[in-house]
């Protein structure tokens, strides 16, 4: 398999650079008219399958809200996974992963070996137990042609005590992630497959947004984040981010019809 940056970059030029995130909480099923329960979780999360992996370059399960329901819940992750793939979509995995050695290979072997039935094309990772202990997931990814996306400056409140910290060099704990992301994506063309999570409503930053790697932005519509957040925010690194949004799209449905069409307007709104 081609590279997971390689075919991002295919993927955004093709249906452009929205990232629908499927996060079936309890007041999106409630709001949806549904149980609490695995038959409403079901219905949920294949119904915005069915409405926007067509047309999203990228889709984002977050795997708790399916984890809460036990083994049934992720059997539908399953299928989710499964039919957003076979619908033309890249799957982008929310796990937020970080730990170490067998611990972190276990992780890599759950969300990235095709040999999974939880294999996705990327996943988030945590590197705050040290970028290093992220290598196994990195090597696996490489070896799959998967894609890794690191938290590196997060929007929540809390975010900053971490991220914006100064190591004994100097750098922040942000800048040094951002610094290994751009080792790893040195030599890839057109986009490397490591990619950074940053929040598309984090403000001003003073570090060097271009690493030569995708950007995951949450933050984007229904929190406040707008296209024009991302061009001020990312400036000539702004074509390699993916803006993400769940709740700008889920609350539209359960119509097809309205979630299929809000993707399209995102994307043609991002892209113009």
């Amino acid at each position: 398999m081609s590279p997971f940056g390689t075919r991002l970059h295919a993927a955004i030029t093709d249906r452009g650079p929205f990232c629908v995130g499927i996060d079936p909480h309890a007041g999106l099923l409630h709001e949806w008219g549904l149980a609490d329960d695995v038959a409403g979780l079901e219905r949920f999360a294949l119904t915005v399958v069915e409405a926007v992996a067509p047309y999203a370059s990228v889709v984002k399960p977050q795997s708790a809200f399916y984890e809460r329901f036990g083994s049934r819940g992720v059997a539908v992750l399953e299928r989710v996974v499964a039919d957003s793939r076979a619908a033309g979509a890249l799957v982008l995995m929310d796990v937020k992963r970080g730990d170490i050695g067998s611990t972190s290979q276990a992780y890599a072997d759950a969300y990235l070996d095709p040999a999974s039935p939880l294999a996705s094309d990327a996943i988030t990772a945590s590197p705050f137990l040290g970028f290093g202990s992220l290598d196994p997931m990195i090597d696996t990814a490489r070896t799959h042609g998967a894609g890794v996306f690191v938290l590196a400056l997060t929007s929540n409140k809390e975010g900053p005590e971490f991220q914006h910290a100064r190591t004994d060099s100097g750098a922040t704990v942000a800048g040094t992630v951002l610094d290994h992301l751009r080792r790893l994506n040195a030599d890839a063309d057109p986009l490397g497959s490591f990619g950074a999570v940053i929040g598309a409503t984090i403000g001003e930053s003073d570090e060097d947004l271009a690493f030569n790697g995708p950007v995951l932005a949450p933050g984007y519509g229904a929190q406040g984040g707008t296209t024009a957040d991302i061009r001020r925010i990312f400036g000539p690194a702004a074509g390699a981010v993916l803006a993400s949004s769940s709740r700008e799209v889920l609350r539209l449905g359960p119509d097809t019809g309205a979630m299929r069409d809000a993707v399209r307007r995102a994307n043609d709104e991002l892209t113009a």
